[in-house]
């Protein structure tokens, strides 16, 4: 059981150092794809991973372009606060690719309405917030995929 975590234009590095560390402890493969808001070289991004950044598998592509026709058969679910429905909702795959915006203004208006049936959102209950921190929403859809399919 593995997912592939897709961060599009991620900006802190912090969090994806988290989700890093998030990836390899799934078992999960990271794909990260440009442009970034920082450098893989950062110090922050280092420290959120620890020392175990040596050992994720992680895959970097230029841009959204590549990335999708690299991967245009695989099975995907779009994560958005724009979506109908919950995470819990989604039918989790081994190997599907769970894909996650910036943490400014999350995923591209049109990749979701070109993907409207494979979005999903994690409720939020409280109207004093818009969003959670990127690498607890990743936690969050990981560890609901690796409950349904165990």
């Amino acid at each position: 059981m593995s997912f592939n975590i897709v961060l599009i234009e991620p900006e802190i590095p912090n969090n994806t150092g988290n989700i890093g560390r998030l990836a390899l402890a799934t078992n999960s493969t990271l794909h990260l794809v440009k442009p970034f808001g920082f450098e893989l070289t950062d110090k922050r991004l280092k420290r959120a991973g620890l020392d175990y950044w040596q050992y994720l598998d992680v895959h970097i592509y230029e841009n959204q372009k590549v990335f999708f026709e690299t991967h245009k058969n695989a099975d995907m679910v779009f994560f958005t606060a724009k979506a109908n429905n919950h995470h819990w909702e989604i039918k989790y795959t081994d190997n599907m690719f769970l894909v996650f915006g910036k943490e400014s203004v999350g995923l591209p208006s049109t990749l979701v309405e070109d993907n409207n049936n494979q979005t999903a959102k994690i409720p939020l209950y409280s109207p004093h917030i818009r969003s959670l921190n990127l690498a607890n929403a990743v936690g969050i859809s990981v560890y609901e995929g690796l409950r349904q399919l165990a």
